[in-house]
């Protein structure tokens, strides 16, 4: 069943977008990320523009984090605390990334700076949790194994400190913010919730358990993801509504499913899926960058 997309004016497969949503909503549910560094490659995939892509994914994100999020807090794994403070870091980076948006948005240079940075992060990111996920199964297979907890760095030495009692940490609260921020930009031009570098920032910078930081990502990204949603819609208009419902519909009901899967799982396995998923994407969009396209030039309308 074709629907047509009035911003993106494209026809698309209402079940296709459907099962995108539904995929991305139970990967949101495992691993605690929004799943907008999956879902919006897979719209470029299949023909919708770029720009339109990363405005439109963030309304999915907020949408499959939500439903996810219901579930974690049954299960009391959600650090409120952390959450705020992230998300006030996310909120300023947000806005930031709005404004960077529009002005390469209108030197015509967007689309190629979304793809690059997809390229760059993914890749950079699931190198390394691939190779320290590998370890960590390494160490836990071998015969009177103890998991060393980490020591205390640079990050615990820093002044401002807060206690977070569901992480049962003591830190400074300038790199939760500082990480909130970053996500906030990338969130807002990647079109992202920014939970594929999150979950890996407040496992390995901030020392906060695996199970709390599912949930406590979620948390984080369903407000900045929402804040982005909004910017774009009024700032660059290129919210499409017909997709964003689709893709809703889909991810609600995936992320109930991803949640279930996800506590039958070990840290290690889920990590490693996550970073085998991160990799995936990246080597498709890196081919897509490099091979020659079927088109050498295309018309778009001009920016006024």
């Amino acid at each position: 069943m074709q629907v047509y997309l009035p911003i993106a004016e494209v026809s698309v497969n209402a079940f296709l977008l459907l099962g995108i949503g539904g995929l991305v909503g139970i990967l949101s549910g495992m691993f605690g990320v929004g799943g907008g560094f999956l879902i919006t490659p897979l719209l470029f995939f299949i023909g919708i523009p770029p720009a339109v892509a990363v405005a439109t994914s963030t309304n999915q994100v907020v949408a499959s984090s939500f439903s996810a999020l219901l579930a974690h807090l049954k299960r009391k794994t959600v650090d409120m605390v952390m959450g705020t403070v992230l998300l006030i870091g996310g909120l300023i980076g947000s806005a930031l990334g709005v404004l960077v948006f529009s002005y390469l948005r209108s030197l015509g240079q967007v689309d190629l700076l979304v793809q690059l940075c997809y390229v760059l992060f993914l890749g950079v990111i699931g190198a390394l949790m691939f190779v320290e996920s590998l370890n960590a199964i390494r160490r836990a297979n071998k015969p009177g194994a103890r998991v060393i907890r980490r020591k205390h760095g640079w990050v615990h030495n820093l002044p401002m400190k807060m206690k977070f009692r569901v992480s049962g940490l003591y830190i400074s609260v300038i790199p939760p913010i500082l990480v909130g921020m970053f996500v906030g930009v990338l969130a807002a031009i990647m079109g992202v919730g920014g939970g594929f570098i999150m979950v890996p920032a407040m496992i390995y910078l901030l020392g906060m358990p695996t199970k709390v930081v599912i949930g406590t990502s979620l948390f984080q990204i369903i407000f900045v993801a929402g804040f982005t949603t909004v910017l774009h819609a009024t700032t660059n208009h290129t919210v499409d509504v017909v997709l964003a419902l689709l893709l809703l519909i889909g991810g609600v009901i995936g992320a109930q499913f991803g949640t279930r899967l996800g506590v039958r799982m070990k840290a290690e396995q889920l990590r490693i899926l996550l970073a085998t998923l991160v990799l995936g994407v990246c080597i498709k969009l890196a081919i897509d960058l490099l091979i020659k396209p079927t088109e050498l030039y295309s018309l778009t309308a001009g920016m006024p």
